[in-house]
């Protein structure tokens, strides 16, 4: 067996990532794992902040500046030229394809895949009132609350977890959504929240879940993230993901979708929805996990089949 080169503080491990609070979280998470499986110091671990189109364009809506991508693009030029080992990722940021040349094969154990709900005082949004108004930039989130209640009003809303809550206590809305995953990894407890059952408003795919991208040609680092990588995680994405990349999924579609696991069965539900929320189509499937991916291949054909032309247009 070929020895493992192991990071150290003369030579670390170079962890590429975005700058918010909760992507350092990320990577930090991945940094501890891996010193964990190794025994490493801290300063065996370069984490490098790598700003991307997503953050740097805060005042206009994701669809409307590049779509997926925006959030992975810069830090996988700098993974492919050599800047960084491994890139850490949110799933549900991720396109279903990755550069020539990277891989994405390991994940940590996957987090509550779930949203909240946040206002000021943590009440749902079942109870706002009429014509109210909420801020998000997920247009998936904005169909599935329109689909509910078509009364309230939706405005664009971006940032991070306290940036969100200024904008409340600013009135710029009355609510939010934030993914619970992030809200745990932040332990922010103390935010006020409602947290929303996936019975209630499926999540994103690959909500909760944490990739770590590497070069393919990268023997010795694939090594090194083998006794991190969280199996059950990555056979709820396999599905959901071959679930999105059927329905050619982007920033533009609304989509949800969730794979859970019982024993050796997988249960898959997915959700596809009209821009403005007028219209919900959902399927459920169950099986073996070997069969994930085709079930979701065949749930995804089934509703753009019952869709129809022009089910995701802009309305």
């Amino acid at each position: 067996m070929t020895q493992i080169t192991l990071p150290s503080p003369d030579r670390p491990l170079k962890i590429g990532t975005r700058g918010s609070p909760l992507a350092l979280a990320q990577a930090h998470e991945t940094a501890r794992r891996i010193g964990a499986a190794f025994d490493l110091p801290d300063a065996a671990f370069d984490v490098v902040v790598i700003k991307t189109t997503g953050d740097r364009v805060q005042d206009r809506a994701l669809r409307e500046i590049g779509g997926k991508g925006l959030f992975t693009r810069e830090i996988e030029e700098q993974l492919t030229a050599g800047g960084i080992d491994i890139a850490v990722h949110s799933m549900k940021d991720m396109p279903v394809l990755q550069p020539e040349g990277l891989i994405l094969d390991c994940y940590l154990p996957r987090e509550d895949p779930c949203d909240a709900f946040v206002t000021l005082d943590g009440t749902g949004w079942e109870v706002l009132e009429q014509g109210a108004t909420v801020g998000t930039s997920s247009l998936r989130r904005k169909a599935q609350l329109l689909h509910r209640r078509p009364d309230l009003k939706v405005v664009e809303f971006r940032g991070n977890v306290q940036t969100r809550l200024r904008k409340l206590a600013d009135g710029v809305a009355q609510g939010t959504f934030l993914a619970m995953a992030g809200l745990n990894r932040l332990n922010a407890g103390d935010v006020p929240r409602s947290p929303i059952p996936s019975d209630d408003m499926l999540p994103a795919v690959g909500q909760g879940a944490i990739g770590i991208e590497r070069r393919m040609d990268d023997s010795n680092t694939a090594r090194l993230l083998e006794p991190i990588h969280d199996v059950p995680t990555a056979q709820r994405l396999a599905a959901e993901r071959a679930f999105l990349a059927t329905l050619d999924g982007s920033c533009e579609t609304p989509i949800a979708a969730l794979a859970e696991l019982d024993g050796d069965q997988l249960r898959l539900r997915g959700e596809i929805l009209r821009t403005d929320g007028s219209e919900a189509l959902s399927d459920e499937a169950i099986g073996a996990i070997a069969d994930g991916p085709q079930m979701a291949i065949d749930m995804a054909q089934g509703l753009l089949a019952r869709a129809g032309d022009g089910f995701f247009d802009w309305r």
